[in-house]
Order: structure tokens, then sequence, then C-alpha cells
């Protein structure tokens, strides 16, 4: 079903009590209603019945789904259900929740640290970044949103138009992005890694002429040893992904995608692959807007499974030494190609934790390594040097 915004906004505002607490801040009001008294207060409902019995419920809305309150002031988001800054919010909010409360339930105990922050100046936006770390199943899990609006600096304009976007050079632009950034490091070697990213921009100037907007984002799987079966059964759920909305997608994207996290200066792919696109334009950005939630949608089931499945693999310490050899091949893509990195060191006043979530609590390089040929470890370098069509 698809995920309406102005009635997922109507629903996360309606209560029984929605035309009084629509009018109560943080003023105490009395509403009686027969025999009952409501005390509303900062959104808490006091219930006092004429037995003196009180309990107390908190007014049920989406926003309580969520890891942390929305970026954006829901006021703003109640105004405006039809805007896409609004409706790509409100996907990552729920994106976030439901990645993390999956990942919680593999954990025996364990809970994501929720860390909801503000850029230097406030009125810019922030995010909520979501970190695990030192699990008994991951040994670092991140999941990131930002939701941003800041004057457009002159290296990202001259970035931008390298991509094709037409910004006149005369004028000043600020930009609006909201993304959800996932990288989870399992911790053992026969857990893959996991990678997603999707995000919404927008870019106008200061009289709000030359306005741009476009998509972004793909799922990518890291592997540390080849189970083709698993590799099969993550591509096959993207595909089933991009089906639902054009048959020509999935072809394109995992293309797009093999290409995109090549390491070239060691001549490999950082994995196998998923899919990957960027600067997604069409006339109505809802339909832009439904296929990037259906991709963001299919992270679950194309990833936990293969969790549930290797969690408790023995691992050897051989095998552990190759997963962290491995790591830092993930960490030399991410600081020297990603576009999301470098994105975030040239944003002023960029908040350097959230940038670096991404990295492994631990990784290893050796001079020279080579794996054995014939090995399981020389098997899937094999696949990373030449990526393959798996379904």
């Amino acid at each position: 079903m698809r995920w309406q915004s102005g009635k997922l906004l109507h629903s996360a505002i309606r209560t029984f009590t929605s035309a009084a607490v629509s009018q109560t801040s943080s003023k105490l009001r009395s509403i009686r209603y027969g025999r009952v008294t409501l005390l509303v207060s900062g959104g808490v409902a006091l219930y006092t019945s004429c037995n003196g019995i009180v309990s107390a419920a908190r007014k049920s809305t989406i926003y309580d789904s969520f890891m942390a309150q929305p970026i954006t002031d829901v006021s703003t988001l109640e105004k405006n259900p039809n805007d896409m800054k609004t409706k790509m919010e409100l996907l990552i909010m729920k994106i976030q929740n439901d990645f993390c409360r999956a990942l919680e339930n593999e954990e025996n105990g364990a809970k994501f640290l929720v860390d909801r922050w503000s850029r230097h100046n406030p009125d810019e936006g922030g995010g909520i970044t979501c970190v695990l770390q030192d699990g008994k199943t991951f040994e670092k899990a991140g999941v990131n949103i930002t939701v941003m609006r800041a004057p457009l600096s002159k290296p990202l304009q001259a970035s931008m138009r390298a991509r094709g976007k037409d910004l006149p050079d005369d004028k000043k632009f600020t930009f609006f992005a909201a993304g959800i950034s996932s990288v989870i490091h399992p911790r053992n070697a026969h857990v893959p890694t996991i990678h997603f990213n999707y995000r919404y921009f927008e870019v106008q100037d200061e009289e709000g002429n030359n306005k741009h907007w476009w998509f972004g984002g793909g799922t990518d799987l890291t592997p540390y040893y080849l189970e083709e079966e698993d590799v099969r059964h993550f591509h096959s759920t993207l595909k089933g992904a991009c089906d639902r909305h054009n048959p020509d997608y999935y072809p394109k994207y995992k293309k797009w995608c093999d290409y995109y996290f090549f390491v070239k200066h060691r001549g490999e792919s950082r994995g196998v692959g998923g899919i990957f696109f960027d600067d997604l334009e069409a006339s109505d950005p809802n339909d832009i807007f439904g296929f990037v939630k259906d991709c963001a949608e299919s992270v679950i089931p194309s990833y936990v499974p293969l969790v549930k499945k290797h969690k408790n693999d023995e691992v050897s310490p051989a095998e552990r030494d190759w997963q962290l050899l491995r790591r830092g091949r993930y960490v030399e893509f991410n600081l020297v190609y990603d576009r999301g990195t470098k994105f975030g060191f040239a944003t002023p006043n960029a908040r350097i934790e959230s940038i670096l979530m991404s990295l492994p609590l631990t990784a290893r390089w050796e001079y020279m390594h080579k794996p054995e040929p014939g090995s399981r470890e020389a098997k899937i370098t094999e696949v990373l040097k030449n990526p393959k069509d798996w379904v």
C-alpha cells in the first residue's frame, strides 16, 4: 500500500481531543465530556473519572513511532503535507526507525544510541544519528538521517554544474537536502556489510528562481565470503522493487552501481553491487518518490534474512583477519571516492562524527597481501575484479 502523505499527516494529528489540543501548547486546559475530565498539557492527556481513578496516556501520533522527533518543526510539516520536502523527511524517519528496530531484533539486548543534533545554525536543520556499537551481532551499525536548509557553497555549485545543473554563476543559491544513509558492519565474517542511501535535493536562488530538484540513492552489499545464494536473494529483492516501476530500472541501476563502487586504485569493486542512481528527475516528482520509497523499503527483506542465516556461524582467526582486510578496502573507497562523504566535507560547519559514521570500529591493512590461489578469499576477489550478473 502506497504511503499517502496527506492521510499519513492527517492520522498523525487526529485524536479524539484534536479540536482542543490544537489550541493547546504549554498551557494546561480542562475539557469536560460528560462525567470525564481531560487535562491536556504538552501532548499528555490526564483522564480523571468521577471515581477518582487517574490514568495517563500519551497522545499517539506518527512522530512517536520515529527514533526521535523530526528535524523540521512539526507545525511546518502539517501545514505542507503535499510538499516533497515533507514527504521525504517523513519517509526517511520511518525507514530509519524500521531498520533500527529490525537490527535490534537480531541483537542480544543491544540498542541504538539516538543522537538528535542541530547544525551550528539551528535554522539550517540537523540530523538524527543512530549508532549501535560492540553488539553481539553488529560490531558497528549506523543509520543516519540529515535534513538541511543552507546556503550552497561555491565549490558545491561548481560540482553541481559539472553534473549538468544550470546554476547561473552570478546568483546565490540555497539548498534543501533530506536523506538517509546507513552502513552496517557485522561482527561475524560470514554476514555481509550493507550500505544504503536515499536522498532528495532542492536548489533555488535567493529570489526563488532557477529551481532544480532530484533524487539519488541505492543499496549495495559487501560480503567477505561469497555465498551465491545470498547474493541472488539480495539482488532479486532489489530487482523486484525496481520492476514494480520500470523493467529497465534494475539492469540500468545495477550497472551504474558496479561502476560507481569500483575502487580504481585497487582495480576491484567494493562488493557485489546492488543498485545505484543519481540526478533522477521527472515531470512529476511523485513518480520518482514512489520508486525511492519502494527501494528503501526493500532493504530489510534483502538483508535481514542474511543476518539471521549467518550471525551464529563459526569464524576462524584467519577469516576474521580477512574480514578486517576487506574493511580496509571499504574505508579506502569511502574516503577517496564516495560522493556523499565529499559533499559532507565540503559543506560548511559539517558534523564530522555523522559523516564518518560509515567507518568500521576496526580494519586492517597488510602490505602486498594476496589471497592463496583456489581459496575462498581468492574466489570472492575474482568476483570483485569481474562483476557478474546475479539474477
